[in-house]
């Protein structure tokens, strides 16, 4: 039977339970940088114009210890650190079942990380750089065991097959194919199965409207990387056989709209591949005919207003995953202005996606 934290007899269980830690991350949400804030970042003339300006927001003196001049990668890296620092806290604070959909949320890292592992691996990068490279909410225990000189079989057999994502890898990966897949097909090979696995554990463990709310978030997010899929394909020597094996068995292109998809050949094709689901032919239209609006600008203002969504809902996980999406935004946006005002782009600087509805 599933888990249904949002069940009208379990609401006195989950206040119980999860109700502090709930309490808390919508806390972090309404903390979120506010149209007020983003007018007086805008505003900067300097990075370290910036540096006092987040000082008065939650961000705090996050970047007192840093020099002048202030470089964007160190303010995306300290950003980053900070929302881990809440993550943290979340985590080591939650009971089972948010803990494991904690522990669900640090997979997608887990996975850019060891994509970024087997290709330093192959082209003998040096293991120190490799590990700080790392995403810190992608870290896994065994990662420290990695070594210099090591091979990608044995990363296969001494490291990876320990670590969360074993299941996924031993499922759809052999040894062979770290060494002989392409990068981005590893990716999205494990990507397809994470997805896959989570939206399962969302479903058919925690139910309820945790299961309604995520599974419409990890329908988008499965679409976004079918429809990137194939656009990233033409050109390149990805068949359509081996393209479809990477789309995810979830969301509202499957399986109608992804087996358009599969025999697409040109963006055009892609777009009518699409056109039935009236929120992905809003977006193709928009890139089309709006100058200053990408496709990737149209995914990422869509997946804001869904996680915003999800703090419309009482008594379910949903918003622990949307806050750090939301957060995750709130940090592209902060690099953005930071972007601009380094190199003097001031007519740009306010083509941001605000991450939170104040």
């Amino acid at each position: 039977m599933a888990f249904q934290p949002s069940s009208p007899g379990d609401i006195s269980s989950y206040s119980t339970r999860d109700g502090y830690l709930d309490a808390i991350v919508r806390g972090f949400q309404l903390g979120l940088l506010s149209k007020a804030d983003y007018d007086n970042l805008t505003q900067c003339d300097s990075l370290d114009d910036m540096k006092l300006q987040l000082q008065s927001t939650t961000y705090g003196d996050f970047l007192v210890n840093e020099p002048s001049p202030l470089h964007t990668t160190t303010i995306a890296e300290k950003c980053t650190l900070k929302m881990v620092e809440q993550f943290d806290y979340l985590r080591t604070t939650s009971t089972y079942p948010l803990s494991k959909f904690l522990d669900y949320l640090t997979y997608g890292y887990m996975i850019d990380n060891i994509v970024l592992l087997i290709t330093g691996t192959l082209h003998k990068r040096d293991v120190q750089e490799l590990k700080e490279k790392c995403h810190p909410l992608g870290l896994f225990e065994t990662m420290e065991s990695i070594t210099v000189g090591q091979s990608v079989n044995d990363l296969y057999l001494e490291v990876l097959i320990d670590t969360p994502l074993a299941p996924y890898i031993k499922d759809h990966l052999s040894e062979a194919d770290l060494s002989e897949m392409d990068i981005e097909l590893i990716r999205n090979t494990l990507y397809k199965a994470y997805l896959e696995d989570f939206d399962d554990f969302c479903v058919n463990i925690l139910g309820g409207v945790t299961g309604e709310t995520m599974h419409n978030i990890l329908q988008f997010e499965a679409d976004r990387r079918s429809i990137n899929i194939t656009l990233n394909s033409f050109g390149t020597e990805l068949s359509q056989d081996d393209r479809a094996k990477l789309y995810p068995n979830l969301g509202l292109l499957y399986p109608e709209g992804t087996a358009k998809l599969v025999i697409a050949n040109d963006a055009e094709a892609v777009r009518q591949g699409v056109e039935h689901v009236e929120v992905y032919r809003k977006m193709f239209s928009d890139s089309q005919y709006k100058e200053d609006k990408t496709l990737e600008d149209s995914f990422f203002e869509y997946e804001v207003q869904l996680n915003l969504q999800s703090f419309e809902h009482q008594f379910q996980y949903s918003v622990f995953y949307s806050f750090f999406r939301l957060k995750e935004q709130e940090i592209r946006n902060i690099v953005w202005i930071a972007e601009c005002i380094l190199q003097e782009k001031r007519g740009e600087i306010g083509q941001f996606i605000p991450a939170s509805a104040r």
